[in-house]
């Protein structure tokens, strides 16, 4: 990536240095006149530049650029970076289309928010919304106006490095946390100059990948992608997302960039998506390697066809795509996708708006609103997963140690994919700490060292690569020196009252390309863990990752767990205010977390099977290993203690056109504030196909005092409790239905319901 100053100095070479930022008068003319006029004047280069991004600032791009050969670029942030490349296109270019600049905002530009699977723990759309807003307000201030995010993908398989990125394994869940970041990333105008254009990704199933390998194959039923795979992309579209992202994988036998049943049939003809499809990064050029392509010009000539509109980064389409115009390749076709290209830089205000005000780079990064908004975040998406005897909250009084790899490194409090934040902005876990615990003594010991993602994969190679063997547990760093530094951090936990210990994955460990076939705490974290409860002091474990881990041993031994995901810059503070009481833990897992790697897949909304249970062996499930999850979808515990009671149908009977009103009593016994996630699921008993034991159908945050009661008021439509028959045609069966309210997955006060006929 090119700094702004060597920028400037391609420009000058172009001679492209103007300095007033001219603007295209406003016009009350309707969009698709303007497109209309614009295409009767575009050369077959200049359409097809519209379908084509570069994520570089190369002379040569910029020259494509001038030529009006180019539609958009990824990774030039920056005002004045992104203004000078823009002068270009809007001053020099005979059309003066604006570019469209592109970038992977997936939480947070500068303020960095919590990963999205931690936010999506929080349970709060609303909250999830505002932060997808601050997002957009930082980016564009930065120059971009198009964000890679959010990503939709149902992810079922934590082996998969990406779950980190999105909102779990429901489709539910899924799809409200889709809408929110929506709304939150495109406002009420598009054109605002605080607005960016949403991209939900990635079109589809891609989280369905085998084995939880990253760009893996994809292989499953129509009845199982429209039911959990699309709804949260359909969500996304229902909020008018402007673009949509194609999917690396093969689904079915066939790539996602050239996937017409999904980007035609379904995306625009089922769902009526008039925005546009880019690719994800090469897709294009790897059709040929997935074998559905013979060479360039076939794989352009598939992907364009199939629906996928702008080619991002391997120039496919500009390279093949001249030569098949009016030939294979009609120009309606053409046209058409450069006219939904054309349409959403319309409707974001680029063509009235170009550039960015440079003085709001400087006013409305990481401002003390943001920061409250990132605290607030990270603080709802902490998930108590354990606490034994009440341990938690700490008192400030007690001498603490803070123990792990962790507890003091900025970078990886940030996550994957963490924007233009920067480690020096982060408020670490040991700073908010100590922070907090001012009166007490609070001591600190790194105690081993997190391997890296090479050293990793350096491990897995030698598996297969001749050699001596190794040991098990040996990766990852001098075995020697971490013995010396375990025997320091059990002196260390010694001294003090209580213990906190951060331990976990580093950040490179999760996102693309990132997948593990182990969930085991990497390195040597595990005997660390071991030493220090062997002291005999209360410890509490602080799990930091973007996947659940095998915590077995962990919840057999250690009295407080809480999973931490990762927080982003206001880590510390979140973390330190739930630790020592300031504030209850309301999260709630939005996977289900397995007890070991070989209940993968595992997830809440299954099947109920014909053997779901017996006295004998002769039932689903494992000779050596239980069958339920360590944690259920759904579960966290807060400081306080809730009780529910009351469950109430306002109608017991209703018409596959009406809604279902359910309401139930929650009360809080404990003694301290509380907010609680009630959770609302249903079965259908008997339906045209088998039916997932549950499915989450609503939910809501309440907040109670100590003995407060309240009533908490589900509406459900009939229409929404529907499946797919065989025929992939979504029918409402009538007979009776199972329905809960509770704190998760498989708790909960039950009742049933019926939908019959008018």
């Amino acid at each position: 990536m090119m700094t702004i100053c060597s920028i400037v100095l391609v420009l000058l070479f172009l001679g492209a240095i103007p300095i007033t930022a001219k603007q295209q008068p406003a016009t009350t003319e309707p969009i698709e006149h303007r497109i209309d006029a614009l295409l009767r004047e575009m050369t077959v280069g200049e359409k097809i530049g519209q379908l084509s991004q570069y994520g570089d600032t190369k002379p040569e791009t910029l020259e494509l650029v001038k030529e009006g050969r180019v539609s958009s670029l990824f990774g030039v942030t920056g005002a004045e970076a992104t203004n000078a490349v823009q002068r270009i296109a809007v001053e020099q270019t005979r059309l003066k289309i604006p570019l469209i600049f592109g970038y992977d905002v997936i939480h947070g530009y500068r303020t960095i928010f919590p990963v999205p699977i931690a936010s999506a723990s929080s349970f709060d759309p609303e909250l999830i919304e505002q932060a997808e807003h601050v997002a957009a307000s930082e980016a564009t201030a930065g120059g971009i106006k198009w964000v890679f995010a959010p990503m939709v993908d149902i992810a079922r398989d934590p082996r998969w490095g990406r779950m980190v990125e999105g909102a779990g394994e429901d489709p539910y869940l899924g799809s409200v946390v889709a809408a929110a970041r929506v709304r939150g990333f495109q406002g009420a105008d598009l054109a605002d100059p605080r607005s960016v254009v949403a991209c939900a990704k990635h079109f589809a199933a891609y989280g369905a990948a085998e084995g939880g390998r990253d760009y893996n194959t994809v292989d499953i039923s129509e009845q199982l992608l429209r039911e959990v795979y699309l709804p949260p992309f359909q969500a996304a579209v229902r909020a008018d997302t402007g673009t949509v992202m194609s999917a690396f994988e093969d689904l079915n036998g066939v790539p996602g960039a050239a996937n017409y049943k999904i980007l035609t049939q379904i995306l625009r003809g089922e769902w009526g998506f008039e925005g546009f499809v880019v690719s994800d990064h090469d897709a294009v050029r790897e059709l040929i390697t997935h074998g559905v392509a013979a060479n360039e010009a076939d794989a352009a000539l598939k992907a364009l066809t199939a629906g996928l509109d702008m080619d991002m980064n391997d120039g496919v389409y500009q390279r093949s795509l001249p030569s098949l115009v009016d030939g294979k390749l009609p120009m309606s076709v053409l046209d058409e996708a450069v006219r939904r290209v054309l349409r959403v830089k319309f409707k974001a205000g680029l063509f009235q708006k170009p550039y960015t005000d440079p003085g709001r780079e400087r006013a409305e990064m990481l401002t003390p609103q943001n920061l409250q908004l990132a605290r607030k975040l990270a603080e709802e998406s902490l998930v108590l997963l354990k606490n034994q005897d009440n341990l938690l909250p700490l008192s400030t009084s007690k001498t603490i140690a803070v123990i792990g790899p962790l507890a003091d490194d900025q970078s990886d409090q940030l996550g994957s994919w963490s924007g233009k934040g920067q480690a020096q902005d982060v408020v670490t876990p040991l700073e908010g700490i100590k922070a907090k615990v001012r009166h007490a003594q609070v001591l600190y010991v790194k105690g081993v060292d997190l391997p890296s993602f090479e050293s990793d994969r350096t491990a897995a190679l030698a598996v297969v690569a001749p050699g001596p063997a190794r040991a098990p547990g040996a990766r990852g760093g001098n075995n020697a020196a971490s013995l010396v530094n375990i025997d320091h951090a059990v002196r260390v936990a010694r001294k003090v009252d209580a213990v906190i210990m951060f331990l976990g994955e580093r950040a490179e460990m999760t996102g693309e390309a990132s997948s593990r076939a182990s969930l085991d705490l990497p390195g040597k974290q595990h005997a660390l863990l071991e030493a220090v409860v062997a002291t005999g002091k209360p410890v509490v474990l602080v799990l930091e990752s973007g996947r659940p881990l095998d915590i077995r041993w962990a919840n057999n031994h250690v009295k407080a767990i809480v999973q931490a995901w990762y927080p982003g810059v206001q880590a510390g503070n979140a973390i330190a205010a739930v630790l020592f009481g300031e504030v209850s833990p309301s999260a709630r897992l939005p996977i289900t977390w397995p007890r070991s790697v070989g209940q993968i897949p595992i997830y809440y909304n299954h099947k109920n099977t014909g053997r779901p249970s017996a006295p004998d062996r002769w039932h689903t499930g494992y000779l050596d290993e239980s069958s339920q999850p360590l944690f259920p979808f759904g579960y966290g515990l807060t400081y306080a203690t809730f009780r529910y009671s009351n469950l109430h149908l306002l109608t017991t009977t209703v018409a596959p056109t009406a809604t279902l009103r359910v309401q139930a009593e929650v009360q809080n016994e404990g003694q301290r504030l509380g907010t609680e996630v009630v959770q609302l699921y249903v079965h259908d008993q008997v339906a045209p196909t088998s039916r997932p034991v549950r499915e989450l159908k609503g939910f809501v945050r309440v907040t109670l005092k100590p003995g407060e009661k309240k009533t908490v008021d589900f509406t459900v439509h009939a229409s929404d409790l529907g499946s797919y028959d065989l025929n992939m045609h979504w029918v409402i069966p009538l007979g009776t239905y199972d329905i809960w309210v509770g704190p998760n997955a498989i708790e909960g006060i039950q009742g049933t319901f019926q939908i019959s006929s008018p």
